[in-house]
């Protein structure tokens, strides 16, 4: 682990990534003369296609992240407001917990939810489908995480003392 300031970099960089695949689409998909509808199936493909390109990296044997940050960044381009919220969820959770990983699947599930709920401007039945998915897939990225939860064994990432540090 290279600690909390790279780790918050890096995690900066995956939200960047998956945001610019879905913005790049909203930019010059108009420009191509597509449909609303068109360019929102097309965003969503260039996320799901970003988040896939994460989680399964053939950079790294295609054995990548867990593709939360990743799917932050692809969905605050196309449904801002549930995501957001998600990402608050994710934020007081890992306050609490002191886990990265219990904010993570803590906004994976509640997100197809806020997603339902508060997606107005888009097809939401297909929107909440493909969050679901990605929801699912980010909580199967995480059973080793589950694992270690529900063994007690999970290690803590803020203000957690390790050992021989102060």
């Amino acid at each position: 682990m290279l600690g909390p300031k790279w780790g918050g970099l890096v995690f900066a960089l995956d939200v960047v990534k998956g945001l610019v695949a879905v913005l790049l689409v909203r930019h010059f998909g108009p420009s191509w003369g597509a449909a609303h509808d068109t360019v929102l199936t097309a965003m969503l493909a260039a996320g799901v296609a970003a988040i896939l390109g994460h989680v399964f990296s053939p950079w790294l044997r295609f054995k990548g992240g867990r593709g939360v940050a990743t799917s932050l960044g692809v969905f605050l381009g196309i449904i801002p407001i549930p995501t957001a919220l998600a990402f608050l969820l994710w934020v007081i959770l890992l306050l609490i917990s002191k886990r990265v990983s219990v904010g993570s699947i803590g906004a994976a599930l509640a997100y197809p939810f806020l997603v339902y709920a508060l997606a107005k401007d888009v097809p939401r039945v297909v929107v909440t489908a493909v969050t679901a998915a990605v929801a699912l897939l980010v909580i199967l990225r995480h059973t080793a995480n589950i694992r270690r939860l529900l063994s007690g064994t999970e290690p803590p990432i803020i203000g957690a003392r390790r050992e021989g540090r102060s």
